[in-house]
């Protein structure tokens, strides 16, 4: 049976997968970004970890493993769930490499470092990089495309340009 102990918005991912590590923290994390708690979208990752380490991840539009990291690519605020759970189920083909997360979703080298050096030799990481997944997969380039041109069009109605 899983806890909730952790929850709240934070401005990037690289909180929560400090906490996890810091925690040593068994179970999953829910991630949301902002703008879907405010569009009311479904736009979300679950990750499971192992002593603070990532293991699998899904997203909530059923991709696993590094195509799900790369379709969360989101460098803004994000709403987070840690929930304990000494044992986790976890999703068979959904494997990723411990600092894939750390790298892909936080851009934090030294966290990513960091989380290598906890990482277990036996650890699956599963067939596919973030990088290589996202970038073998058609429907989430252009879905990141108009994702930016959406945003770009907001903004400059925003701010009054033509």
């Amino acid at each position: 049976m899983s806890r909730l102990v952790f929850a709240r918005t934070v401005p990037d991912s690289a909180t929560p997968l400090e906490t996890a590590l810091d925690a040593d923290h068994t179970g999953r994390a829910v991630f949301e970004p902002q703008q879907t708690l405010l569009l009311d979208a479904a736009d979300r990752l679950t990750l499971w970890f192992d002593d603070g380490v990532p293991t699998h991840a899904r997203h909530s539009d059923g991709r696993t493993g590094g195509a799900a990291l790369a379709a969360f690519a989101n460098p803004g605020p994000v709403r987070v769930e840690l929930h304990a759970d000494p044992a986790p189920s976890t999703p068979a083909d959904a494997a990723v490499a411990a600092d894939a997360p750390a790298t892909h979703l936080a851009g934090d080298d030294a966290l990513a470092a960091r989380t290598r050096d906890r990482t277990p030799d036996d650890t699956d990481t599963g067939s596919l990089d973030a990088v290589e997944a996202f970038l073998a997969d058609d429907d989430a380039i252009a879905d990141l495309r108009e994702r930016a041109r959406e945003e770009a069009e907001r903004r400059a109605n925003e701010w009054g340009f033509e």
